[in-house]
């Protein structure tokens, strides 16, 4: 009962806004700084992007958005993603509700819905964020991501939103919760382009590439704010349980 009272819609909204509510405290509390300096004139430079994240670290990425930016994410149909959709819904982040992180799954869950809508908001000049890893593969990023890039011709940032006050949970993927009273960062990395015509190496050279560059832009956040990425230790088990 009590699970069925935690999914139903009232209660995932009331939590979530909740949640929002939360996060604009920890924004306020915190001194925050970009990297590099010109970060949004970077952004603004190559907008409408494909905002990418390790799952974990998502959780403090409404604080990287201006109130002008557009922005539409991914979230899960199921679980506890009514309450993501409805704190991302309080920063004016459109929520689109699918999963699909792999292309051969893109027919599951809502997966071709989910392609077609971030597909149509980037044509309509929004940002995209979602989480490059699959659920239960941390720090391993999925096919899905740079195929959204080659099938839309937009670039791949990868960014990261990090405080030096956090909570981190000991789950599959060490989510971190930030915590008020500190500092924060958010950082991006370099832009990763996927041609229309990309093979199959190609984009296995664009995920391998998006992993990459995701580990080094968390860790620079992390190191700005005087910590270490609590993620990093989970690359080299994942990837060998995955072989």
């Amino acid at each position: 009962m009590l699970t069925r009272i935690g999914r139903s819609q009232g209660v995932q909204t009331a939590i979530g806004r909740m949640l929002a509510g939360y996060l604009r405290l920890v924004g306020r509390t915190n001194r925050f700084s970009v990297d590099p300096p010109d970060l949004f004139e970077r952004l603004d430079a190559q907008a409408p992007f494909i905002c990418a994240l390790w799952h974990g670290q998502h959780f403090m990425i409404p604080l990287g958005k201006r109130p002008q930016d557009r922005y539409a994410v991914l979230i899960s149909r199921h679980g506890d993603g009514g309450i993501n959709a409805a704190a991302c819904e309080s920063f004016g982040i459109r929520p689109i509700r699918a999963s699909g992180g792999k292309p051969s799954k893109m027919h599951k869950r809502g997966g071709v819905y989910g392609l077609r809508e971030m597909l149509r908001a980037l044509q309509q000049g929004d940002n995209v964020t979602l989480t490059a890893d699959i659920p239960k593969k941390a720090r391993i990023a999925g096919l899905g991501i740079v195929t959204l890039a080659r099938m839309s011709g937009r670039p791949i940032i990868p960014a990261a939103v990090v405080t030096s006050r956090r909570i981190t949970l000991a789950n599959w993927d060490r989510t971190s919760i930030g915590l008020p009273f500190g500092r924060g960062v958010v950082a991006i990395g370099e832009p990763i382009h996927v041609d229309r015509d990309a093979d199959e190496a190609a984009l296995e050279e664009a995920r391998a590439r998006l992993e990459h560059e995701l580990d080094a832009v968390h860790e620079r956040a992390f190191r700005l704010v005087g910590g270490r990425d609590p993620g990093a230790a989970l690359r080299r088990p994942m990837r060998e349980r995955a072989a």
